[in-house]
């Protein structure tokens, strides 16, 4: 196992962590009221892109972690992890440029009206449901992660493994599932930008 390189201060962390969740939260929960109509020189929808690549690269640290903590690698395990953490920070940036730049996009929306007719819905069919089952489980696990994420990268910061092992359980599947339903989702609206 590796050594500490935090103190344990619980009830610090979690006043940070709960925090930094309701914060970023709250931040996106407003992205849906606020859209900056400012020309940036580039087509906005390159965050969305980058955010895609970002999830895909996320994914694929988790899987290798996973792999690394299996086979006891526990340094080549906590530098995966920490850049996953650094790339998601990224994601978030990127994601809130997106959506402050971009506005809301509809799926089905091939006019660029922001209405979907019915000839747009037709033409969509039953991916439609699929889009918005996906999108749906999505963006509340997304939102849910986040202080899992921390506290586990807490937990094992500070030494305590048993109880970043049992965390991981939970937070490992979720974040997996996040990341790749997140290129998912990009994969399907993007057409409509």
């Amino acid at each position: 196992m590796l050594t500490p390189v935090w103190k344990k201060k619980d009830k610090k962390a979690r006043i940070l962590i709960f925090t930094f969740s309701l914060i970023v939260f709250s931040a996106v929960m407003a992205l849906g009221r606020v859209h900056l109509k400012i020309s940036l020189g580039f087509d906005v929808h390159l965050f969305a892109k980058a955010n895609a690549v970002i999830n895909s690269i996320v994914a694929l640290l988790l899987i290798t972690a996973l792999i690394a903590v299996k086979s006891k690698n526990y340094v080549l395990h906590r530098n995966l992890m920490m850049t996953a953490i650094i790339l998601s920070v990224l994601f978030l940036l990127s994601y809130i440029c997106h959506h402050l730049f971009a506005g809301e996009t509809r799926f089905g929306d091939v006019d660029h009206d922001g209405l979907i007719s019915e000839a747009e819905k037709a033409d969509v069919g039953s991916k439609r449901i699929i889009y918005y089952f996906i999108l749906g489980t999505h963006i509340p696990l997304a939102g849910l992660v986040l202080p899992f994420i921390l506290f586990s990268a807490y937990r094992a910061l500070t030494g305590e493994f048993d109880k970043h092992k049992k965390l991981v359980r939970i937070t490992w599947p979720l974040w997996f599932y996040v990341a790749v339903t997140g290129v998912v989702v990009y994969r399907m609206i993007s057409p409509y930008y």
